[in-house]
């Protein structure tokens, strides 16, 4: 027969093997390894976070091309030369990694503007530029440094891959619909009373503030998935929030 004690550690141990197939611990736990799963971890983490580090070169003062040619010798100084062996697990999460790599990247290989040189041979990640301009050119003049401006659109960059990840949970379970009524509860652009969209969407007020509940739930839970994937340690997913939350503000 087996005891609660030993229920109780089986549980905890499937909870730590869970996270430990997560994307940015699977990659640090092989870094020198030739797996292509561990390569497909890693261009998952890259593809998420290019927009963030795009955005901190324009801001490090660096025009459209410059950026674009930056970025993508980065991700192919970062892929082909195995950078992720002298990554530090102790700094926890990817974020921090690729902001001080990309940092060290610009200062040891494009010390001046004038040696920046076309590099577009070096095609590593499939990367829209031009989406990547427009976003750019279109965000707020706010007055941030690089690295804030790296944070905030770390934190803008999780909330959409969370919100995308929530849709296609619902739209897998034939529940579309529901979910392009519900997703202005999420994203601020409905705050009206429940009645007025009740009425409009023939729900019962009762079931649409249910439905509202959950997925609130869901989009909660989806969060602090989408952030474990970039940390070692599951106890650094709390702080990481906190983070998410305080480069909004």
């Amino acid at each position: 027969m087996t005891s609660d004690a030993d229920n109780s550690s089986s549980r905890s141990n499937a909870g730590k093997r869970v996270f430990a197939t997560t994307s940015w611990s699977m990659v640090l736990e092989a870094a020198d390894s030739q797996s292509s799963g561990v390569e497909n971890a890693l261009s998952e983490l890259c593809l998420q976070y290019w927009y963030p580090l795009y955005a901190f070169v324009r801001r490090r003062g660096f025009d459209r091309d410059q950026a674009e040619d930056l970025t993508q010798s980065f991700f192919a100084d970062l892929l082909e030369k195995k950078r992720l062996q002298h990554a530090e697990p102790s700094r926890g999460s990817f974020r921090a990694f690729l902001l001080t790599s990309m940092s060290n990247f610009i200062a040891n290989h494009w010390r001046a503007r004038k040696t920046l040189k076309r590099g577009g041979d070096r095609k590593i990640l499939s990367i829209d530029y031009e989406d990547a301009d427009y976003r750019y050119t279109e965000q707020p003049a706010v007055d941030l440094t690089a690295e804030k401006a790296f944070e905030r659109n770390w934190a803008l960059s999780i909330l959409e891959q969370t919100l995308v990840a929530v849709r296609d949970q619902y739209e897998q379970s034939g529940k579309s619909e529901l979910f392009d009524v519900l997703q202005g509860y999420l994203t601020g652009e409905e705050n009206g009373p429940y009645a007025e969209l009740a009425a409009a969407t023939g729900m019962r007020e009762g079931a649409l503030k249910v439905a509202v509940h959950r997925l609130r739930q869901r989009y909660g839970q989806q969060l602090r998935l989408q952030i474990a994937k970039t940390v070692q340690d599951p106890a650094d997913v709390d702080q990481e929030l906190k983070s998410l939350f305080q480069a909004l503000e």
